[in-house]
Protein backbone atom coordinates (compact mmCIF):
# COMPACT_ATOMS: atom_id res chain seq x y z
CA UNK A 1 0.00 0.00 0.00
CA UNK A 2 1.30 3.22 -0.97
CA UNK A 3 2.00 5.91 1.70
CA UNK A 4 -0.74 9.35 1.67
CA UNK A 5 1.50 11.10 3.81
CA UNK A 6 5.38 12.37 2.77
CA UNK A 7 7.88 10.36 4.44
CA UNK A 8 11.45 9.23 4.43
CA UNK A 9 11.99 6.45 2.21
CA UNK A 10 14.84 4.49 4.64
CA UNK A 11 15.29 4.41 8.12
CA UNK A 12 19.01 5.67 6.63
CA UNK A 13 18.38 7.93 4.37
CA UNK A 14 16.25 9.18 7.53
CA UNK A 15 19.29 9.00 10.19
CA UNK A 16 21.16 11.10 6.98
CA UNK A 17 19.04 13.50 7.14
CA UNK A 18 18.78 14.38 10.77
CA UNK A 19 22.66 14.08 10.95
CA UNK A 20 22.65 16.88 8.31
CA UNK A 21 19.78 18.81 10.01
CA UNK A 22 21.47 19.04 13.48
CA UNK A 23 24.74 20.27 11.50
CA UNK A 24 22.93 23.04 9.66
CA UNK A 25 21.46 23.83 13.01
CA UNK A 26 24.21 24.50 14.95
CA UNK A 27 24.76 27.33 12.43
CA UNK A 28 21.84 29.27 13.46
CA UNK A 29 21.08 31.25 17.07
CA UNK A 30 19.59 28.26 19.63
CA UNK A 31 16.35 29.38 19.85
CA UNK A 32 14.19 30.01 22.83
CA UNK A 33 11.67 27.60 22.43
CA UNK A 34 11.10 24.58 19.99
CA UNK A 35 7.32 23.75 19.65
CA UNK A 36 5.79 21.08 18.01
CA UNK A 37 2.29 22.04 17.18
CA UNK A 38 -0.46 19.82 16.91
CA UNK A 39 -2.95 20.18 13.50
CA UNK A 40 -5.51 17.97 11.43
CA UNK A 41 -3.10 16.95 9.32
CA UNK A 42 0.39 16.32 11.41
CA UNK A 43 2.91 18.02 14.03
CA UNK A 44 4.34 20.86 13.07
CA UNK A 45 7.79 22.08 14.47
CA UNK A 46 8.06 25.63 15.02
CA UNK A 47 11.18 27.23 16.61
CA UNK A 48 11.15 30.57 18.59
CA UNK A 49 13.79 33.34 18.49
CA UNK A 50 13.55 36.86 19.45
CA UNK A 51 15.35 39.42 22.34
CA UNK A 52 13.57 40.06 25.49
CA UNK A 53 12.90 43.55 24.07
CA UNK A 54 10.87 42.61 21.10
CA UNK A 55 8.61 39.78 23.04
CA UNK A 56 5.84 42.17 22.71
CA UNK A 57 6.36 43.02 18.69
CA UNK A 58 4.14 41.60 15.96
CA UNK A 59 6.06 38.39 14.83
CA UNK A 60 7.59 37.37 11.32
CA UNK A 61 6.85 33.87 10.75
CA UNK A 62 9.36 32.53 7.88
CA UNK A 63 8.19 29.93 5.50
CA UNK A 64 11.23 28.18 3.35
CA UNK A 65 11.70 26.87 0.11
CA UNK A 66 11.35 23.58 -1.48
CA UNK A 67 13.16 20.17 -0.04
CA UNK A 68 14.43 23.24 2.66
CA UNK A 69 13.60 23.82 6.35
CA UNK A 70 14.32 26.37 9.30
CA UNK A 71 18.61 26.17 8.95
CA UNK A 72 17.82 27.29 5.15
CA UNK A 73 17.63 31.08 7.04
CA UNK A 74 21.29 31.15 9.02
CA UNK A 75 21.80 34.06 6.45
CA UNK A 76 18.97 36.15 8.28
CA UNK A 77 17.82 35.34 11.15
CA UNK A 78 19.97 37.06 13.89
CA UNK A 79 19.62 40.17 11.89
CA UNK A 80 15.51 39.76 11.99
CA UNK A 81 15.63 38.78 15.19
CA UNK A 82 17.14 42.26 16.18
CA UNK A 83 14.24 43.54 15.73
CA UNK A 84 11.21 41.07 15.64
CA UNK A 85 10.06 38.07 17.36
CA UNK A 86 10.33 35.22 14.77
CA UNK A 87 8.75 31.92 14.57
CA UNK A 88 10.30 29.26 11.93
CA UNK A 89 8.31 26.68 10.75
CA UNK A 90 9.23 23.94 9.24
CA UNK A 91 6.55 22.59 6.15
CA UNK A 92 3.97 20.24 6.94
CA UNK A 93 4.83 17.67 3.80
CA UNK A 94 8.17 18.71 3.31
CA UNK A 95 11.63 17.16 4.96
CA UNK A 96 12.65 18.40 8.11
CA UNK A 97 11.01 18.08 11.77
CA UNK A 98 7.11 18.19 10.70
CA UNK A 99 5.53 14.82 10.36
CA UNK A 100 2.39 14.68 8.31
CA UNK A 101 -0.02 12.13 9.53
CA UNK A 102 -3.07 12.61 7.23
CA UNK A 103 -3.03 13.37 3.68
CA UNK A 104 -3.00 16.80 2.19
CA UNK A 105 -4.70 16.51 -1.07
CA UNK A 106 -5.49 20.34 -2.13
CA UNK A 107 -3.95 23.42 -1.20
CA UNK A 108 -6.75 24.81 0.92
CA UNK A 109 -5.74 22.25 3.54
CA UNK A 110 -2.62 23.49 2.72
CA UNK A 111 -3.59 26.63 3.65
CA UNK A 112 -5.74 25.37 6.49
CA UNK A 113 -2.51 23.63 8.73
CA UNK A 114 -0.48 26.88 8.62
CA UNK A 115 -3.76 29.07 10.19
CA UNK A 116 -3.56 26.57 12.55
CA UNK A 117 -0.15 26.52 13.55
CA UNK A 118 -1.18 30.58 13.76
CA UNK A 119 -3.68 30.45 15.62
CA UNK A 120 -1.92 27.94 18.84
CA UNK A 121 0.58 30.12 18.18
CA UNK A 122 -1.65 33.27 19.22
CA UNK A 123 -0.84 35.12 16.64
CA UNK A 124 -3.36 37.32 15.86
CA UNK A 125 -1.68 39.91 13.32
CA UNK A 126 1.95 38.12 11.73
CA UNK A 127 3.74 39.50 9.17
CA UNK A 128 4.89 36.36 6.85
CA UNK A 129 7.56 35.97 5.28
CA UNK A 130 8.38 33.43 2.44
CA UNK A 131 11.39 32.28 -0.14
CA UNK A 132 10.58 30.44 -3.22
CA UNK A 133 8.12 27.78 -2.81
CA UNK A 134 7.56 29.08 1.08
CA UNK A 135 6.41 32.49 -1.00
CA UNK A 136 3.71 30.34 -2.97
CA UNK A 137 2.58 28.80 0.41
CA UNK A 138 2.37 32.66 2.25
CA UNK A 139 -0.19 33.69 -0.94
CA UNK A 140 -1.89 30.11 -0.94
CA UNK A 141 -2.53 30.92 2.54
CA UNK A 142 -3.53 34.54 2.32
CA UNK A 143 -6.38 33.12 -0.08
CA UNK A 144 -8.16 31.38 1.94
CA UNK A 145 -7.27 32.61 5.46
CA UNK A 146 -5.87 36.29 5.19
CA UNK A 147 -7.39 36.96 8.32
CA UNK A 148 -4.26 36.66 11.02
CA UNK A 149 -2.14 38.45 8.27
CA UNK A 150 -0.44 41.36 8.82
CA UNK A 151 2.01 41.20 5.81
CA UNK A 152 3.42 39.69 3.14
CA UNK A 153 7.42 39.86 2.02
CA UNK A 154 8.33 37.74 -0.67
CA UNK A 155 11.72 36.35 -1.79
CA UNK A 156 12.04 35.35 -5.64
CA UNK A 157 8.33 33.16 -5.01
CA UNK A 158 7.49 30.63 -7.24
CA UNK A 159 3.91 30.47 -8.96
CA UNK A 160 3.27 33.90 -7.73
CA UNK A 161 4.11 36.16 -10.47
CA UNK A 162 4.91 34.31 -13.22
CA UNK A 163 5.26 30.60 -14.23
CA UNK A 164 8.14 28.21 -13.56
CA UNK A 165 10.52 28.41 -16.53
CA UNK A 166 10.61 25.33 -19.01
CA UNK A 167 14.59 24.76 -18.33
CA UNK A 168 13.47 24.50 -14.64
CA UNK A 169 10.52 22.01 -15.09
CA UNK A 170 12.67 19.82 -17.22
CA UNK A 171 16.43 19.93 -14.55
CA UNK A 172 13.72 19.36 -11.82
CA UNK A 173 12.34 16.18 -12.93
CA UNK A 174 15.70 13.99 -12.39
CA UNK A 175 17.11 15.43 -9.98
CA UNK A 176 14.19 14.50 -7.63
CA UNK A 177 14.58 10.91 -8.66
CA UNK A 178 16.71 8.82 -5.36
CA UNK A 179 19.15 7.11 -8.29
CA UNK A 180 20.11 10.17 -9.87
CA UNK A 181 23.62 10.80 -9.00
CA UNK A 182 24.33 13.65 -6.11
CA UNK A 183 26.66 15.03 -8.64
CA UNK A 184 23.06 15.88 -10.23
CA UNK A 185 21.80 17.37 -7.22
CA UNK A 186 24.27 19.68 -6.60
CA UNK A 187 24.90 20.44 -9.96
CA UNK A 188 21.17 21.93 -10.11
CA UNK A 189 21.26 23.22 -6.84
CA UNK A 190 24.38 25.31 -7.95
CA UNK A 191 22.55 26.54 -11.18
CA UNK A 192 19.38 27.76 -9.13
CA UNK A 193 21.73 29.43 -6.50
CA UNK A 194 23.45 31.21 -9.42
CA UNK A 195 26.16 29.29 -9.62
CA UNK A 196 26.86 29.18 -6.07
CA UNK A 197 29.04 26.24 -4.31
CA UNK A 198 26.06 23.59 -3.28
CA UNK A 199 27.71 20.51 -2.44
CA UNK A 200 28.80 18.34 0.88
CA UNK A 201 31.24 20.80 2.13
CA UNK A 202 28.29 23.44 2.65
CA UNK A 203 26.15 22.11 5.20
CA UNK A 204 22.96 23.97 3.92
CA UNK A 205 23.49 22.52 0.31
CA UNK A 206 24.31 19.27 2.10
CA UNK A 207 21.24 18.95 3.62
CA UNK A 208 18.63 20.29 0.60
CA UNK A 209 20.26 17.49 -1.25
CA UNK A 210 19.76 14.60 1.47
CA UNK A 211 16.43 16.19 1.62
CA UNK A 212 15.84 15.69 -1.92
CA UNK A 213 17.19 11.85 -2.32
CA UNK A 214 15.70 10.91 0.78
CA UNK A 215 12.37 12.33 1.50
CA UNK A 216 9.30 11.41 -0.58
CA UNK A 217 6.72 14.58 -0.84
CA UNK A 218 3.08 13.74 -0.86
CA UNK A 219 1.70 17.43 -2.06
CA UNK A 220 -0.24 18.68 -4.43
CA UNK A 221 1.30 20.38 -6.89
CA UNK A 222 1.70 24.52 -6.62
CA UNK A 223 -0.69 25.88 -9.13
CA UNK A 224 0.28 28.99 -10.78
CA UNK A 225 -1.73 32.10 -8.58
CA UNK A 226 -4.34 33.17 -11.17
CA UNK A 227 -5.03 36.90 -11.95
CA UNK A 228 -8.16 36.67 -9.78
CA UNK A 229 -6.64 35.78 -7.19
CA UNK A 230 -4.05 38.37 -6.92
CA UNK A 231 -6.35 41.22 -7.87
CA UNK A 232 -8.33 39.82 -5.00
CA UNK A 233 -5.19 40.47 -2.33
CA UNK A 234 -6.14 42.63 0.26
CA UNK A 235 -2.73 43.06 2.34
CA UNK A 236 0.36 44.92 2.01
CA UNK A 237 2.68 42.46 -0.08
CA UNK A 238 6.51 43.45 -0.46
CA UNK A 239 8.03 41.18 -3.48
CA UNK A 240 12.18 41.01 -4.13
CA UNK A 241 12.21 39.16 -7.20
CA UNK A 242 15.68 38.01 -8.49
CA UNK A 243 16.86 39.42 -11.65
CA UNK A 244 18.62 36.34 -12.49
CA UNK A 245 16.51 34.06 -11.01
CA UNK A 246 16.43 30.86 -12.69
CA UNK A 247 13.42 29.42 -11.94
CA UNK A 248 11.16 32.39 -13.82
CA UNK A 249 11.40 36.21 -15.68
CA UNK A 250 11.30 37.88 -13.14
CA UNK A 251 11.58 41.10 -15.34
CA UNK A 252 7.49 39.90 -15.86
CA UNK A 253 6.73 38.56 -12.77
CA UNK A 254 7.29 42.79 -11.37
CA UNK A 255 5.48 43.62 -14.11
CA UNK A 256 2.43 41.57 -13.36
CA UNK A 257 2.76 42.42 -9.96
CA UNK A 258 2.35 45.72 -10.51
CA UNK A 259 -0.45 45.26 -12.83
CA UNK A 260 -2.57 43.29 -10.68
CA UNK A 261 -1.92 43.53 -6.68
CA UNK A 262 -3.77 46.16 -5.07
CA UNK A 263 -0.81 47.41 -2.23
CA UNK A 264 2.26 46.14 -3.27
CA UNK A 265 5.91 47.08 -3.28
CA UNK A 266 7.81 44.62 -6.23
CA UNK A 267 11.07 45.40 -8.12
CA UNK A 268 13.78 42.87 -9.77
CA UNK A 269 17.19 42.73 -7.32
CA UNK A 270 20.07 43.24 -9.86
CA UNK A 271 22.25 40.43 -10.16
CA UNK A 272 20.80 38.31 -7.54
CA UNK A 273 19.61 34.26 -8.32
CA UNK A 274 17.30 32.71 -7.01
CA UNK A 275 19.14 32.21 -3.78
CA UNK A 276 18.57 36.29 -2.89
CA UNK A 277 17.65 35.66 0.71
CA UNK A 278 21.79 34.25 1.33
CA UNK A 279 23.47 36.64 -0.98
CA UNK A 280 22.36 39.76 -0.12
CA UNK A 281 21.20 39.05 3.86
CA UNK A 282 21.72 42.24 5.09
CA UNK A 283 20.04 44.23 2.41
CA UNK A 284 17.50 41.85 2.31
CA UNK A 285 16.84 41.90 5.99
CA UNK A 286 16.38 45.88 6.20
CA UNK A 287 13.93 46.12 3.56
CA UNK A 288 11.77 43.47 5.00
CA UNK A 289 11.92 44.51 8.79
CA UNK A 290 11.66 48.52 7.64
CA UNK A 291 8.72 47.18 5.34
CA UNK A 292 6.88 45.41 8.66
CA UNK A 293 7.69 47.86 10.87
CA UNK A 294 5.55 49.89 8.43
CA UNK A 295 2.69 47.73 8.45
CA UNK A 296 3.14 46.95 12.40
CA UNK A 297 0.73 48.54 15.06
CA UNK A 298 3.19 47.82 17.60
Amino acid sequence: MKSETGHFTSKAGEAEFKNAYNEAMALIPKPNETKDIQTKYGTVRVYYFTEEKNRDKEPIVLLPGRSASTPMWEPNLEGLMKERPIYAIDLLGEPGMSIQIVAIDNRQVQAEWLNQVLEELNSDRAHIVGVSIGGWTAINLARYYPERIASISLLDPVFVFAPISLKMIALSIPASVPVIPRAIREKMLSYISGGAKADKSEPIAKLIESAMRNYKLKLPAPDQIRVEDLKKIDLPILALMAENSTMHNSKKAVENGKKYVKDIDIESWPNASHAINGEYPEEVNSRILVFVKKHSRD
